[in-house]
């Protein structure tokens, strides 16, 4: 078990035993679980997550046993030692690869091709833009402070393989931006969803996937909306989440 963590405290992800250790500083939300659950790997599937945090995306697919393994990388120690938290706890062994390293420099760490598919929840507001929390690891995590959008994408770029898939999620304002850096670096976008609280609001998150050295086609889903007219949770959205979200709310 970790200690000296500040507000350590273990999540479920089903109603058994399946929990993931989370703090103050390192926790998830929406985003991420939409994230994992558009990414959909398959059972075959080589994953790495960047900016990882407590791990939600790679435990999330390894819950479902959808892949051959996972990798999550952060830049935080402490972000690290709540997935080796889980890991152990989990008795996941091989199954899941926890590395504290830096995304903008993966030489001699993870080697180029070595994935099938990459994710990343990156920071949602641009360098230079918007105030920065004082809280070191909740500016990391919103600001680019620790990374760029462009260091995130060229470090993805790098670890897929060809015909890998990546799969990011951003503010709507940051759609362009995105996707000639997909295109810049040969990851041809495949699908975008936008998501939005109702049909009565702007969307607040997009979820975009590219494959690397991809044929142009690009599918827009449908919207994904997470609240009904009487503010209860969709049934989509439930069916997201799982079980262990759904009997929390009864």
């Amino acid at each position: 078990m970790v200690t000296g963590i500040n507000g350590y405290h273990t999540e479920p992800l089903d109603s058994g035993d399946f929990c993931v250790s989370v703090s103050k500083n390192h926790t998830f939300g929406t985003d991420a679980v939409l994230l994992a659950h558009f990414a959909s790997p398959s059972k075959r599937d080589r994953a790495v997550d960047l900016g990882t945090g407590c791990g939600i995306i790679p435990f999330l697919f390894l819950r479902d046993g959808l892949t051959a393994g996972c990798t999550g990388l952060d830049i935080s120690e402490e972000a690290i030692a709540l997935c080796r938290d889980t890991a152990d706890r989990l008795a996941l062994g091989e199954r899941f690869r926890p590395i504290c390293a830096d995304l903008s420099d993966l030489s001699g760490i993870l080697p180029a091709g070595c994935a099938t598919l990459v994710t990343c929840n990156p920071p949602y507001t641009a360098e230079g833009r918007g105030r920065i929390n004082p809280n070191s690891s909740a500016a990391m995590a919103r600001h680019e402070t620790a990374c760029t959008l462009k260091q995130v994408v060229a470090a993805t770029a790098r670890l897929l393989n060809s015909a890998g898939r990546a799969c990011f999620c951003l503010r709507p304002e940051r759609l362009c931006e995105l996707m000639v850096l997909m295109h810049t670096y040969r990851l041809e976008p495949k699908r975008l969803r936008f998501v939005a609280k109702d049909p009565t609001c702007e969307p607040w998150l997009f979820l975009a996937e590219g494959r690397k050295d991809g044929h142009t086609g690009l599918r827009v889903m449908p919207t994904l909306y997470t609240q009904n007219a009487d503010s209860t949770m969709t049934d989509e959205l439930k069916m997201i989440y799982g079980i262990y979200k759904t009997e929390a709310a009864e």
